[in-house]
């Protein structure tokens, strides 16, 4: 599966963007997609995953903040994040794996098997 993220940038705190990912697989079809974030000298951070069946699981860092979606006519995840704030910025990732029951802990990067190349995010405030 081929993953490539889109919509990064600079954005000022308090401001929105939202990501894309376009996936060459139909992604609503028994995967579980993710977004994962990771900032310079930091870890790999789950942030949000959507189900097959459309569950959603947040980080608490996002929750209220962030919406995970797809469009499965056009293979695409989105992120939308708004109230950004500067602890935000990093390169974001999304990922894929093949998972008709789900996933055990889908925000954990081991459970996960296809990834994108990144977006940036830098908010500034």
């Amino acid at each position: 599966a081929e993953l490539v993220e889109s919509g990064g940038g600079s954005v000022q705190a308090g401001g929105s963007l939202k990501l894309s990912c376009l996936s060459s697989i139909a992604t609503a079809s028994e995967y579980c997609m993710a977004w994962f974030r990771q900032a310079p000298g930091k870890e790999r951070e789950g942030i949000a995953a959507i189900e097959s069946d459309g569950t959603t699981t947040y980080a608490d860092s996002v929750r209220g903040r962030f919406t995970i979606s797809q469009d499965s006519a056009k293979n695409t995840l989105y992120l939308q994040m708004s109230s950004l704030e500067r602890e935000d910025s990093a390169r974001y990732y999304c990922a894929a794996e093949p998972a008709p029951n789900g996933l055990q802990t889908p925000l954990d990067q081991n459970e996960y098997k296809y990834w994108g190349q990144g977006t940036q995010v830098t908010v500034s405030s």
